[in-house]
């Protein structure tokens, strides 16, 4: 499924301005609003998968976006396993899913030794 179509930012109001910021996602630099989390910017972006299951390996991602379901995890400034939906963007932010090969590879190891 397209998250671009499904996420977008609402228009702001007439004279108001949004403030942006820069996060980097996966290695690549990305512009979002300030002020928002980092799942809904990482949806805006147009992630559709934060990380594979454990089990199947099927592409996991935000669900519930109120830090009840787990399926927002991605990897913020070094810490693997943050709840995206409950952490606010900031300038400069490194972010990186954990869909990416070497997060697959350690799922693998400690499922199957």
């Amino acid at each position: 499924m397209r998250t671009e179509q499904l996420f977008r930012t609402l228009p702001a109001a007439p004279g108001a301005t949004v403030a942006q910021i820069t996060l980097e996602l996966d290695g690549q630099p990305v512009a979002v609003p300030a002020g928002i989390s980092v799942a809904a910017a990482l949806l805006l972006a147009g992630l559709e998968a934060f990380h594979p299951s454990a089990v199947s390996q099927r592409p996991r991602a935000p669900y519930c976006m109120m830090g009840v379901c787990f399926e927002c995890l991605v990897e913020i400034d070094g810490q693997p396993n943050q709840q995206s939906c409950l952490v606010t963007v900031q300038e400069g932010m490194v972010v990186k899913s954990m869909r990416m090969p070497g997060f697959v590879g350690l799922a693998e190891e400690v499922l199957h030794g």
